[in-house]
């Protein structure tokens, strides 16, 4: 009896089974194929690495979530439990925890980047206020969860945080207690970081991302020391994925 083949498995077979069934590849064709300019280099790489690293902190997250307890009696525990218990917890934790400082240090990378090769002039203004708040929501996220833990690291710097919007003229004061839920860390604080953390920030995260993409392909990548532009369309998922 003959084995089967792996060979079956590539993405031209997976486009032609979703093409004859569903015809989106064809209509998403004109917006994937764009011409890029010619002179490209590593850093146009960064914004496709990010979503890879969105994807994967979302994936670990749902896993720690399914063991996590979002209060303050139990929230403790359920980390040494993942770390001790779980299988492959700490592997888990970790990935989320390292992803987590590498999308902010490569999102910093990725808007420095755009911001000197002028990507934020005409016509991509919007796309580059999509970046920053895509920035912005990278920094929510890693400070919302960093409570999660609730040690006393965790907390002090909670506390440290949160205290630094009080110096804010008349809306200050309204903001940490929005953010607390109350006038210090409590346990309230811990589950609204946590609702936050797990459902605010990546719904919006999501939404900023695939509007970001779009005006990325509409108004192509930017280009920076010529205009020199190559005379054929390559795919989204070229080179630079690799």
């Amino acid at each position: 009896m003959a084995l089967y083949s792996w060979r079956w498995f590539n993405v031209s077979r997976i486009r032609l089974f979703i093409s004859d069934r569903l015809g989106w590849p064809e209509y998403l064709k004109p917006f994937m194929e764009k011409p890029l300019p010619d002179n490209l280099n590593w850093t146009v790489t960064l914004g496709s690495v990010l979503v890879l690293l969105f994807i994967v902190e979302a994936a670990t997250g749902m896993l720690l979530a399914m063991y996590y307890n979002p209060s303050p009696d139990l929230a403790y525990h359920a980390i040494d439990y993942i770390m001790d218990k779980v299988f492959l917890g700490q592997v888990l934790r970790g990935i989320h925890h390292w992803g987590a400082g590498a999308m902010v240090v490569l999102v910093f990378t990725h808007m420095m980047a755009c911001f000197f090769y002028g990507a934020f002039k005409p016509p991509r203004e919007i796309t580059w206020m999509i970046g920053v708040c895509l920035f912005l929501l990278t920094l929510g996220f890693g400070f919302t969860g960093y409570l999660l833990p609730w040690d006393q690291k965790a907390y002090w710097a909670t506390v440290v945080g949160t205290n630094i919007p009080r110096d804010i003229p008349v809306i200050g004061n309204l903001i940490t207690r929005v953010l607390l839920g109350g006038e210090t860390v409590s346990g309230l604080t811990l589950t609204r970081f946590y609702a936050i953390h797990t459902l605010v920030f990546p719904a919006f995260t999501a939404m900023c991302i695939g509007i970001h993409i779009y005006l990325v392909r509409i108004h192509g990548i930017s280009e920076h020391d010529n205009e020199r532009t190559r005379p054929e369309t390559e795919p989204a998922d070229g080179d630079s994925t690799y």
